[in-house]
């Protein structure tokens, strides 16, 4: 048993293994996109570290990409083959039980797998960061929030995990609406280690939700450094930047970060596709000529149409292809979205049949021009669309969506209580946009038309 960065215990039995387990952990923490060759060395030198194949079954699963769980499903049967070679801590095997759950479609499950590793082992940076990650994608702010103040009394300022552990701190407090603390906790946690791209983009999210991008354009300004390291994570932080442009109307600025950065590189992620369609679909609702930005995504795309890993990706997946009038690959995304529903027998299914079929019919419904029955699916998908995973920022598209279908079509004073709740969320402040529609509303009622709002 060899020691780890974070004091925890693991079946290693090499110098060289563990300084590469270190960096794993490390890596991960700070999304570097090193952490797989650092991954790659631990279990080429520790073939029956159980740990180091749960840890690839686990970081597979969180790919949310069909594809990828043959893979992380072989990493499970290797783990546990290694643990009957090589015996486990409790501890570990505690990991290879939270990817067996994931596997079988019960990532809430899972992420209490950590929290039994955390219960033990509160100073366990990996096993927070893990729940943390499940719980974003589950849509569980206030499990994440929960989860990392449990722990955060263990952690002595000394602590090599403590930095990461403020930074995804910091965004638990942003998307339980605690702007403050959780600015004061994020520039802290990038003050303690300088990489820390998840502390840096959760002050982002601060500003976004506060209606302050000039505010984060100079919070990011000089701080490339945190993020240039990481894996493509620095697209979505590149991403925040556009949104803060958007909002400040320097559309010249959004799209070069579009094309030299957000998509520079045309991969098939589902976050850098998240990225990117619902910036296109921002920039389409203010009435932005895009060109032919749409096609490219549209293509990649459709080849997701059977994925259903998350209805996260299944949404921005739709957002290309309607923004592309694919209809054969959107009818079949809407195809596939119906069966899981029917189903709904896991977590994953659970959150295809709310929100994610109602909010699929209201895109479907308003790339074709439907405004009022776009409103109606999107209005019945709103109150549970946090299920559907991310966060309150990448959520707001469908905000948008929601609020300009019912601009267009005619629902006034729905879309104010909409602005209204809006409102509420983002410490009462309110950013160009939600402005830009109130106008609108305002010019409708004193003889004006409500769907001057820019169409597509």
């Amino acid at each position: 048993m060899k020691q780890d960065i974070f004091g925890q215990m693991n079946t290693l039995t090499q110098p060289a293994s563990v300084d590469a387990w270190n960096g794993v952990l490390l890596g991960f923490l700070a999304h570097s996109a090193v952490t797989p060759q650092h991954l790659g060395t631990v279990l080429e030198l520790e073939p029956d570290f159980a740990l180091g194949h749960a840890v690839k079954g686990l970081f597979m699963v969180l790919l949310g990409r069909r594809e990828m769980l043959p893979v992380a499903t072989d990493a499970l049967a290797t783990a546990q083959s290694a643990m009957t070679r090589q015996p486990v801590s409790p501890r570990e095997a505690l990991y290879v039980d939270a990817l067996e759950l994931w596997l079988s479609g019960h990532p809430v499950q899972a992420a209490q797998k950590f929290e039994n590793v955390l219960r033990a082992h509160p100073q366990d940076t990996l096993a927070m960061k893990l729940s943390h990650a499940t719980r974003f994608v589950l849509g569980d702010a206030e499990g994440m929030r929960r989860s990392i103040e449990r722990v955060l009394p263990a952690y002595a300022p000394d602590h090599p995990g403590r930095g990461y552990l403020l930074g995804c701190h910091s965004f638990a407090l942003e998307e339980t609406g605690a702007y403050e603390k959780a600015e004061i906790a994020g520039r802290q946690a990038l003050w303690m280690v300088s990489d820390d791209a998840w502390g840096l983009h959760a002050v982002a999210h601060v500003h976004e939700m506060t209606g302050n991008a000039q505010l984060g354009l100079d919070w990011l300004a000089g701080r490339e450094a945190a993020w240039s390291h990481c894996n493509n994570f620095r697209y979505h932080v590149w991403w925040h930047k556009a949104l803060m442009h958007l909002d400040l109307g320097q559309i010249d600025q959004v799209m070069d970060l579009y094309d030299q950065q957000i998509r520079k590189d045309k991969t098939d992620d589902y976050r850098d596709i998240s990225n990117a369609t619902s910036l296109l679909s921002r920039l389409q609702l203010e009435g932005i000529d895009i060109g032919d930005r749409w096609e490219e995504l549209a293509d990649l795309s459709a080849e997701r149409t059977e994925d259903g890993c998350l209805i996260f990706a299944d949404l921005h997946y739709l957002l290309a292809l309607t923004g592309d009038n694919r209809a054969d690959a959107t009818a079949k995304m809407l195809g596939r979205i119906h069966r899981d529903a029917a189903q709904a027998d896991n977590d994953t299914t659970r959150r295809m049949a709310d929100p994610g079929l109602a909010a699929a019919m209201g895109l479907e419904a308003f790339g074709d021009g439907q405004f009022a029955a776009a409103f109606d699916h999107l209005s019945a998908a709103r109150g549970t669309m946090q299920l559907a995973g991310g966060s309150h920022a990448q959520r707001d598209v469908f905000e948008r969506i929601t609020i300009d279908s019912g601009l267009r079509a005619g629902r006034l004073d729905a879309v104010e209580r909409i602005l209204d709740d809006r409102r509420s969320k983002r410490a009462g402040q309110e950013d160009n946009y939600a402005l830009a529609r109130r106008a609108l509303i305002s010019s409708a009622r004193s003889g004006g038309d409500a769907q001057s709002v820019p169409a597509e």
